[in-house]
């Protein structure tokens, strides 16, 4: 509901700034077209990604959801970070891959204020999805007497409503002070997503607020969250060293591996892009870093869970045989018919 009410306000904003421009503005994804002889190995190198991502995501979710044994907070909290990373990837990469196969590059100024807004909410919930399970990690490891006690169905729906919501609050603000920027004619944004850096470097005004305004929280996200991620951690490392035992050691370290991957993943490559001096001066780099984390994290993450999961692989083995057998069965059917 708050994110209907939320999209019905931003579009009548977007409405109002629209009449509110001189000309109609249009915005151009350059993309990777400086490299016409790569299009076609980009498409279907992003086309297969984008099929893994989707079938990877949604799959996990299938998985978790009809596996009793996955019916934890742990896998609660990981069925919300694969929708997520689905909508993420879903938000960005058919526009990137229509790109690469078409001349008209062009975008509107309503889908690409729209592109932003939701890229927004998706990578700031995810920020805070990742701490979430950081905690939850930390409680399993340093408590895990009072694990199903402290991580309540109602604490953890809270942790996960509390994600999406300031990932949208976080997007809402971000968009409204863009839109309260003039934009003429059209605009060449030197990218293949509707970044908020290269959509304020096409503005006709002044767009210090605005820059201000992403740069301080987006501060406050990265710091917030990572403080969250290595305070949990650090418990967990001394809780794990106290253990007598190498294989209880071995046991608590390898249930926080595939979370440790996920997280040096997601967020190395938004340290790398945006605190790396001269990373913001190379267009090239600023592509590559995006595919990174655009693109390709929502399909590294179910399979990082995946091929480190027990659990998960168990369930997947099961789907796969039960699949089989089902498509013996039928033929076997359709055999004796004949």
């Amino acid at each position: 509901m708050l994110l209907l009410i939320s999209l019905s306000q931003l579009s009548s904003s977007v409405h109002r700034n629209q009449e509110n421009q001189s000309a109609d503005v249009t915005f151009i994804l350059l993309g990777f077209s400086e490299y016409p002889e790569l299009q076609v190995p980009l498409f279907l190198l992003f086309l297969a990604i984008y099929t893994v991502t989707v079938l990877g995501n949604l799959g996990m979710i299938m998985v978790i959801k009809i596996n009793p044994k996955l019916h934890a907070p742990m896998y609660y909290f990981l069925s919300h970070l694969s929708f997520v990373d689905f909508c993420y990837s879903t938000v960005v990469t058919p526009k990137l891959l229509e790109n690469l196969v078409v001349e008209d590059r062009t975008i509107s100024f309503t889908g690409c204020i729209m592109q932003f807004f939701f890229a927004c909410v998706f990578v700031v919930t995810e920020t805070f999805m990742l701490a979430v399970m950081a905690y939850d990690r930390f409680v399993a490891v340093c408590s895990p007497l009072l694990y199903t006690v402290v991580m309540s169905q109602k604490l953890c729906s809270l942790l996960v409503g509390a994600s999406y919501s300031w990932g949208i609050a976080c997007s809402l603000t971000f968009t409204y002070f863009l839109l309260e920027l003039s934009f003429r004619g059209n605009n060449i944004i030197n990218n293949f997503v509707c970044e908020h850096a290269a959509i304020v470097s096409m503005s006709c005004s002044d767009p210090y607020i605005s820059q201000k305004i992403i740069l301080v929280s987006a501060t406050f996200n990265e710091i917030s969250s990572l403080m969250i991620i290595l305070t949990s951690y650090v418990f967990i490392f001394i809780t794990v060293m106290k253990m007598p035992s190498t294989g209880g050691r071995h046991k608590a370290f390898s249930t926080c591996a595939s979370h440790l991957t996920a997280i040096t993943i997601f967020h190395g490559t938004i340290l790398f892009l945006y605190c790396v001096p001269n990373s913001r001066n190379s267009w090239l780099m600023v592509k590559v870093a995006s595919v990174f984390y655009t693109v390709v994290i929502p399909m590294l993450n179910p399979l990082i869970y995946s091929l480190r999961n027990k659990d998960v692989k168990e369930t997947v083995k099961k789907l796969f045989n039960t699949t089989l057998s089902c498509d013996k069965c039928k033929a076997r059917i359709l055999i004796i018919s004949f």
